[in-house]
């Protein structure tokens, strides 16, 4: 299978004679930097790009991305209009149709202490976006005793928690229960023009590019949740409004950053509501040394419930 259409439609023509007969069931990444080698990310691992085939080593004979390689990838981002998504930009990221999201660095621009947007764009990350249906159904079952219990879901970046998070929030909803979810970075539902891109249940209601702290509260008092989903919880805040939505009636599905269970009990902001007991299951997203991706499902004594591969 060749390159995806709404892939190589965002990329400049010499990019995309470059990638067009590359194939993108694996594809997690492409990276773009001025004057440095074109790189490609497949199942976690890098790739260069020589000719239309994928290298990987380092050499010479590499395709280097140009200046205008990255103006006119922009362009084509944008449709000619980057001003039209100035607001998604001062975010460092744009998120297009088909749920993919670009995150962009440049020149920062300030204004009143506040950014304004991104100038002088000098290297892209275009984040492919994979829904991997099914990866959830193990391990529901576990997360039910018989009701749903508050869950966690805790991996090193790349491991695939917000694949498994946006498979369990497509699960729940389907089984019953209104899912509110906050998608601050766009990446759950990926939304483009407000619509989902990636499907997220039947009766899942969703508040796209809105801080966890602001969205958690606003779900609350508006939508009736059964549950409330978040990805990457971190610090004061976010524990507090956590602290207030399970005290209001509403489960939680979110996920943190952190390699173990060890290293999850010394996350600043959110060691009191560890302490206090709040989730009641905790999902240890990991990889073996061939690639394969490990859940572990504990419980709140921290003891293993099951495995699930896949």
């Amino acid at each position: 299978m060749y390159m995806r259409k709404d892939i190589l439609n965002l990329l400049s023509p010499n990019i995309r004679r470059e990638l067009a007969g590359i194939s993108s069931d694996k594809l997690n990444e492409i990276r773009l930097r001025t004057d440095k080698p074109l790189i490609l990310t497949e199942n976690n691992r890098e790739y260069f790009v020589n000719n239309g085939v994928l290298r990987k080593r380092y050499a010479e004979e590499l395709y280097i991305v140009s200046e205008s390689d990255l103006k006119e990838t922009m362009e084509f981002i944008t449709n000619y209009s980057l001003y039209a998504y100035n607001d998604e930009l001062k975010k460092g990221f744009i998120t297009v149709s088909g749920g993919h999201r670009i995150g962009i660095c440049g020149k920062v621009v300030y204004e009143d202490e506040k950014i304004k947007t991104i100038r002088n764009i000098q290297s892209m990350n275009i984040r492919v976006s994979h829904q991997i249906v099914g990866c959830g159904e193990k391990i529901v079952p576990y997360l039910k005793t018989p009701d749903y219990e508050n869950t966690l879901i805790i991996s090193s970046p790349g491991m695939g928690k917000t694949t498994l998070l946006r498979d369990l929030i497509r699960i729940l909803s389907n089984q019953g229960a209104n899912v509110g979810v906050v998608d601050e970075r766009s990446e759950i539902a990926s939304c483009y023009l407000g619509k989902p891109q990636n499907d997220v249940g039947i009766r899942t209601d969703i508040l796209d590019c809105c801080q966890k702290k602001d969205g958690m509260l606003m779900l609350v008092r508006s939508m009736r949740p059964d549950i409330i989903a978040v990805d990457e919880i971190g610090g004061e805040e976010d524990a507090k409004a956590l602290q207030y939505i399970s005290l209001c009636g509403c489960k939680i599905l979110a996920t943190i950053h952190a390699g173990s269970l060890c290293e999850l009990e010394h996350k600043s902001g959110i060691k009191e509501i560890l302490q206090l007991g709040l989730f009641k299951r905790f999902i240890l997203c990991e990889r073996t040394e061939t690639g394969a991706f490990i859940r572990t499902v504990y419980n709140e004594e921290k003891r293993q419930v099951c495995v699930c591969d896949g």
